[in-house]
């Protein structure tokens, strides 16, 4: 990103008085106060709801009485990567590009993860601001997602992941253990997240960034339900380190990248549909190829299943009309639809969209074929996983209030999760 991609429409040098940033067609005011938006990655509205029922969050029930709480919805697919960037954008994955942790490049027959921010096709807001001489840091648990929404970034941007590997010249800041008081996390553990809050914490006490910008991992939602002890005592967890936040001065914007849902029989067993087994024995094997992009390399939490796949037509001759009305016969198909109808109606970039998109019903799961998924990965637990419709509602939670007369409007608009850095930036009282 280069600076004609932002316009700065206060030119006064004094940070505090400068007035609006525009960042791909939106407009930010500058943060007076430091403002922290956090992914609370696969937190479900009913993980809030079950927590709160039990007692273990009250600085969250506070923010919800006396700030601003609403449902919002999250950007399909409901994945990490769309969601992460359509959050640090403002705008959906129509107009950045990155539209899943994982696709078919259409030129080259290539399947691709996303590992950094090759498919970024906009700039970021925290990038803009930083560029505008704002202090910002962002902190991500997966490091593919601090390679992503670092670019452009002049500032502070690691990973828990990778934070016993951060240097000045990479991340800009190094000695991570030493802030945090612990060295990096297991990958597959609760205090992943909580390591990215903690690091927060130390940012803003020792630093003071104008702007950050902390994403979780959702390790405790694969494995956990919203009433199990064990996500009970992490949202406790992870409540105490928001508090922390407010009492250091900061105003909160926290939303989820998507939610989460139960896909596994009564009796334990994935319920999964292997799209890509049912299409080779009805049109001949090869005809299609069938792209999971829930695929990431955290093959623990969810196996590369999820609710949301793409279709691609491998074969001349092959009729699209016809593939269309096998799979939406298929039972725990919620949807499948024609590349120009998903993009319109999902708001994705046409180029990287398969020639059908397919969502699953609500506890079912879509995977390509049997093969390809390593079901022991899940190491005996339920499937618990996303990607469809079911899990496109989120949380939409402010710190602090509204300024007057806001509130009911921002309650009454349909509201997207990456509407929070213009809610926080722009709306909240400070």
């Amino acid at each position: 990103m280069n600076k004609s991609d932002w316009i700065l429409t206060d030119a006064t040098p004094n940070r505090a008085e400068r007035a609006l940033l525009r960042v791909n067609g939106r407009a930010y005011a500058w943060p007076k106060r430091p403002a922290v938006v956090i992914c609370f990655d696969g937190c479900d509205p009913a993980y809030i709801e079950s927590a709160s029922s039990a007692g273990a969050i009250p600085a969250i029930d506070r923010m919800r009485r006396e700030g601003f709480s609403a449902s919002a919805l999250a950007a399909m697919p409901t994945f990490t990567n769309p969601n992460n960037v359509s959050i640090v954008c403002g705008v959906p994955p129509a107009v950045h590009g990155v539209s899943g942790n994982f696709y078919l490049d259409r030129d080259t027959g290539a399947e691709i993860m996303m590992v950094d921010a090759t498919p970024v096709r906009a700039p970021t807001i925290l990038a803009a601001f930083s560029q505008a001489g704002a202090r910002v840091a962002a902190v991500t648990a997966k490091d593919k997602l601090r390679r992503a929404l670092g670019h452009g970034l002049d500032g502070i941007a690691f990973s828990a992941e990778k934070a016993d590997h951060a240097t000045e010249a990479e991340n800009g800041i190094s000695a991570i253990s030493a802030l945090v008081g612990r060295g990096a996390p297991d990958q597959y553990s609760a205090d992943l997240s909580l390591f990215v809050l903690d690091a927060g914490i130390r940012l803003l006490e020792a630093r003071r960034p104008d702007l950050i910008y902390l994403s979780l991992s959702d390790y405790v939602q694969h494995k956990h339900g919203p009433d199990a002890p064990e996500a009970i005592a992490f949202m406790h967890e992870v409540d105490q380190r928001f508090a922390t936040l407010i009492a250091l001065g900061a105003r909160l914007g926290i939303v989820a990248d998507h939610g989460m849902n139960d896909m596994a029989h009564p009796n334990g067993e994935p319920n999964v549909i292997y799209l890509g087994d049912l299409l080779d024995a009805a049109f001949g094997a090869g005809s299609t190829r069938v792209i999971c992009p829930i695929t990431d390399p955290f093959v623990r939490h969810h196996g590369a299943l999820g609710g949301f796949v793409r279709v691609h037509l491998q074969r001349t001759g092959i009729s699209s009309g016809a593939v269309l009305e096998f799979i939406r016969q298929i039972p725990g198909v919620c949807l499948a639809a024609p590349r120009e109808e998903a993009c319109l109606r999902f708001e994705l970039p046409e180029d990287r969209e398969g020639d059908i998109a397919v969502v699953a019903r609500s506890g079912v799961a879509l995977g390509a074929r049997a093969r390809d998924h390593d079901v022991s990965q899940l190491a005996g637990e339920r499937l618990r996983s996303h990607g469809g419709l079911a899990e496109q509602v989120v949380p939409f939670i402010l710190s602090h209030p509204l300024r007057p007369g806001l509130a009911e409007g921002r309650a009454g608009q349909r509201l997207r999760n990456y509407d929070v850095f213009s809610a926080l930036l722009n709306d909240v009282e400070v």
